[in-house]
């Protein structure tokens, strides 16, 4: 006799709604009997629960996946296109064996594929059925842990609090300190903050700016040179033929620093990033500062590097 189980892959998304960072899908298949008790739509579950049950459904879990659409490619392609991509992406990452697909809500977002019509459609899916329910906490946690390490990267926007949602805080932050590349430009508060800026024109500092990662890269190498003993002489010192990101002094040394936003460490660290003809350039600034300021100090080379969870790594080149 052979007992038929009917395996169910659970879809669910989050982070439709929030202002910055991306939306995720979460994908599992859970067998048929798994020791995993509080399992309900994320949402309803503490921050430290869903951490617990994390870990219970992935050690359990036949299968799981994620989907990931960041804010530049959901600008792109809209909401509606970015939650069929992301399904198909968190469905793909499963390598387990299934026998149905349930998607929590009303939409069929697989229904072009070849997987659309072993798919069920359901409300409130993540409240009822418990593979649907753990796709709604794993892609929880993996999208609230990536916000609050962006926290790291972005200190003033308070990303570990509310992990892009439309917050006061958040707002204030905003109009303080402008856009960064985790915003969502097509959203309608980000759209409103830019086209104040355009009609506003260049010369008036105090609308939002679309803020780079390698300015909040710099911001956060001079906080922890600050932190460290350095003094910084100089922010973003230029010549004719080379700028120099941080000029900063420790001790009877003063030193010439490269700052470089590393997201992956396939990057390398910051001196990955200097080319001989970089180094000539450094060298040659360094020289003519030395001369300019007729400082007595020794002179050094430095590249930092910042990755994506805040962490500074300072090397010196020579």
């Amino acid at each position: 006799m052979v007992l038929w189980v009917n395996m169910i892959l659970g879809v669910d998304e989050v982070g439709r709604g929030p202002w910055a960072g991306p939306l995720v899908v979460g994908a599992v298949v859970l067998p048929d009997s798994f020791s995993i008790e509080g399992l309900t739509d994320s949402k309803k579950l503490s921050a430290k629960k869903r951490a617990e049950l994390d870990i219970a459904i992935r050690e359990q879990a036949l299968g799981w996946g994620l989907g990931w659409v960041h804010a530049d490619e959901l600008d792109t392609l809209g909401l509606s296109e970015s939650l069929r991509v992301a399904t198909i992406r968190a469905v793909e990452a499963v390598k387990a064996p299934y026998h149905e697909i349930i998607i929590d809500g009303t939409i069929n977002f697989l229904k072009e594929t070849g997987k659309g019509k072993y798919v069920t459609t359901m409300a409130k899916a993540d409240l009822l059925v418990p593979a649907v329910s753990a796709a709604s906490i794993v892609a929880k946690v993996a999208r609230d842990t990536y916000m609050e390490e962006q926290d790291a990267v972005y200190p003033a926007y308070g990303f570990a609090s509310h992990v892009g949602y439309g917050t006061a805080k958040h707002q204030q932050a905003l109009e303080q300190h402008g856009v960064t590349v985790l915003h969502r430009t097509s959203f309608a508060p980000i759209k409103k903050l830019l086209q104040n800026t355009t009609k506003a024109g260049d010369s008036n500092d105090s609308h939002p700016k679309i803020v780079s990662l390698g300015a909040l890269a710099e911001e956060a190498v001079a906080k922890w040179l600050a932190a460290n003993s350095f003094t910084i002489k100089e922010r973003n010192w230029k010549t004719k033929y080379c700028e120099i990101d941080i000029v900063a002094q420790k001790g009877d040394t003063l030193y010439f620093i490269e700052v470089k936003y590393r997201s992956s460490t396939d990057q390398g660290g910051g001196l990955a990033a200097i080319t001989p003809k970089k180094l000539q350039q450094m060298k040659f600034a360094a020289e003519l500062y030395e001369a300019r300021s007729k400082t007595a100090a020794n002179l050094r080379l430095a590249a930092v590097s910042v990755d994506k969870t805040g962490a500074i790594d300072l090397v010196e080149i020579e």
